[in-house]
């Protein structure tokens, strides 16, 4: 619904957002971008870094660290934030990734670095789904959705400044400000949730399934390990690896066993039994395989191969993430208002798998403007699925598992970029290998130089002499190149199973995500009454104009000027209103007030008290049967999930939706452009 400044006024019986509330989000929005921002700076600065602490066979572990730990940790804080208090722990949280920051900063060597990484996940994983969280427990439902969009707006932005920031940080300070620009930030927004934040208690008990949570992420990480270290650090038949194998099939076998008996399981297994859920859970896995490995390789090769800055490599990666943020808002709006969807994965999958293609055509010797255009497509493609998935799944769920599918199916992309960033990390290496020994077959290095030092250090391209460097850059380029190739297969995958999905009727009440549930690396984690709340404000939030009032208006049987009904409603809310003072505070022009007035006057809905307009007897009835179509044009957009055995906490939400949504200034019952409008 259409928003104004002046909706935020000083009128006493106008519902608004206090001073301190805003003061908490600020604070929340720092903590999120704190996390959303450790997702993207990083990627600019892994060149350096491995050149500074060695072992680029070790570079993928850098990112996939983060991503195990934040995925594996998002179901825990969410639960225990339920149980014990989301203030609390989201303070944890904060100081968990502040020392995770601090050490990683510090950090001398790669092992060193990738158990810091792992720690600062830890609490990067907190800070998304507990201030999510706390948004809903600090703000009425009918701005949940505007809050949130702020949230989604920090994700999109950091996912473009992100790679920028990072290569500024690399080239002008150090790789290590990579992490200390987290510490001051991270301070302020634990100074402020300690002194302005104060959540209702609302502590919820939880039988938290830690050993599913425990065996899930040993499952993922047993696996990520085969990926990541065979061929490379073990041969594929060796025992070690051949263990690894075995371990994480037994620990997938454990897992499917628990999570049978599991009073809440984490991921519960008759999700499975829904064709939409298990084919989008594997197409997630697969775009997150994609997008992920790109993104970190990426800009190892701009780096490297053409020899870009690390801040310039930042700029060179925006096409990739205009495309995406593009496709991925334009599919979901789509969606939202046509109804139809299928098109968009399978499209998505096609274009995400030319996209591949075309980035295995690029060389050392590829134009700035051919590999803009290649890293657009492939964002394009990544970004009409991304969105789409997550839509459809909670299309496809009742009510109970609306907010564990929507998890579940986050959770998939996850683990496919924890595994995408260690299998390109492994292809890359090997071929790399490879590709230097035959490059120098025959050929006598400087006594300094070896095939070694030039596999784990980039900069010892510099100390070659001019003749033998391009041998070396080519080899750089298609080793990183190939990957794409390698990766072309499982993005076709991805394209045969989304033939395969059913295109079922989309509710109204399922909206377009927002960016939080398609652009964060750790899964979203929100209750079933938590979605639907964010779905009907935002619904509420579109419906907010004179159309609204005319729908409810007809269908409570009046004839009445929909500023009239918008009149009545206040009154409701109110037990009276004064025009004057309405029209000083709402961007509903004084002539609409006036001729609204007069009519309910005329029609004897109210009288006049002085300057107050008080309802009837009939007035009130009126207000009532308004109130009630509002109620019931909610409940419609539920769909099913409004059945007979609908549970109690969505009845009440409905008519606490209702309660909001009926009577506000913010609200248009008009055509008139107000000044100035948010949301």
């Amino acid at each position: 619904m259409a928003l104004d400044a002046q909706a935020l006024t000083e009128d006493p019986r106008q519902e608004h957002v206090p001073g301190n509330v805003l003061v908490s989000i600020g604070a929340l929005l720092l903590g999120m971008l704190l996390a959303a921002l450790d997702q993207t700076i990083v990627s600019t600065a892994l060149p350096t870094i491995v050149s500074d602490l060695g072992g680029l066979d070790h570079l993928s572990w850098v990112v996939t660290a983060y991503l195990l730990a934040s995925t594996a940790a998002t179901p825990l804080w969410g639960k225990l934030g339920d149980q014990y208090g989301r203030k609390r722990l989201f303070q944890i949280a904060i100081v968990i990734f502040l020392i995770g920051s601090a050490l990683c900063g510090t950090a001398q060597n790669m092992p060193q670095l990738i158990g810091f990484r792992a720690l600062q996940g830890l609490g990067g994983g907190g800070l998304i789904v507990l201030s999510m969280a706390i948004v809903g427990d600090i703000v009425p439902p009918r701005e949940r959705g505007r809050y949130q969009g702020l949230f989604g707006a920090v994700f999109g932005t950091t996912s473009v400044l992100g790679p920028l920031l990072g290569g500024l940080f690399t080239e002008h300070l150090s790789w290590r400000w990579v992490f200390y620009v987290n510490l001051p930030l991270g301070v302020v927004a634990l100074g402020v949730i300690a002194a302005v934040l104060h959540i209702p208690r609302r502590a919820a008990k939880h039988v938290i399934d830690y050993l599913g949570t425990f065996l899930i992420a040993s499952v993922a990480t047993a696996l990520v390990l085969v990926a990541s270290l065979g061929g490379t650090t073990w041969a594929w038949g060796s025992p070690q690896i051949i263990g690894l194998a075995v371990l994480g099939v037994v620990l997938a076998v454990a897992f499917v066993a628990v999570e049978r008996r599991a009073a809440e399981p984490v991921l519960p297994l008759k999700l499975f039994r829904i064709r939409t859920f298990a084919l989008s859970a594997v197409i997630s896995f697969i775009i997150g395989f994609a997008m992920f490995g790109a993104m970190t390789y990426l800009p190892t090769f701009l780096q490297v191969v053409h020899g870009v800055s690390p801040t310039l490599s930042g700029v060179h990666m925006l096409p990739m993430v205009a495309g995406l943020l593009l496709a991925s808002t334009a599919s979901g709006q789509i969606v939202s208002r046509t109804g139809r969807w299928k098109v968009f994965p399978v499209a998505g999958t096609a274009v995400t798998t030319v996209g591949l293609l075309l980035l295995h055509q690029l060389d050392e010797n590829s134009s700035t403007a051919e590999m803009s255009a290649f890293f657009f497509v492939f964002g394009l493609g990544l970004g009409l699925v991304m969105q789409v998935l997550v839509l459809i799944v909670q299309n496809a769920v009742s009510y109970e598992d609306l907010g564990v599918a929507t998890s579940g199916a986050t959770f998939f992309r996850s683990i496919g970029a924890s595994f995408g960033v260690a299998v390109f990390g492994t292809l890359f290496t090997t071929r790399l290998g490879d590709k230097l020994a035959d490059a120098f077959r025959g050929v006598d290095l400087p006594p300094a130089v070896s095939l070694d030092a030039l596999e784990a250090d980039p900069r010892v391209i510099a100390d070659l002499p001019a003749a033998l460097r391009p041998p070396v850059l080519h080899a750089y380029a298609s080793s990183i190149t190939d990957v794409f190739l390698y990766a072309a297969p499982v993005a076709v995958l991805g394209f045969v199973l989304a033939w395969f999905l059913k295109e079922d009727p989309l509710r109204a009440s399922v909206t377009a995500p927002d960016v939080t549930e398609t652009l964060a690396s750790n899964p979203v984690e929100r209750s079933s009454h938590d979605e639907v709340c964010r779905a009907l404000s935002v619904l509420g939030t579109r419906e907010g104009r004179r159309e609204i009032y005319r729908t409810i208006t007809e269908r409570a049987g009046y004839d009445l000027l929909p500023a009239a009904s918008w009149m009545l409603l206040r009154m409701k809310r109110y037990g009276s209103v004064e025009p004057s003072r309405i029209a000083e505070h709402a961007t509903v022009p004084l002539p609409v007030i006036l001729e609204a007035a007069r009519q309910i006057e005329e029609r004897r809905l109210a009288v006049r008290e002085g300057l107050d307009l008080v309802p009837t007897d009939a007035g009130r009835e009126a207000a009532e049967r308004l109130s009630r179509a509002r109620e019931e044009s909610l409940a419609e957009l539920l769909g099913d999930w409004w059945g007979p055995d609908r549970p109690t906490d969505l009845t009440q939400l409905v008519r606490e939706l209702n309660d909001e949504l009926c009577g506000s200034d913010r609200e248009q019952p008009h055509d008139e452009r107000p000044v100035t409008r948010f949301g």
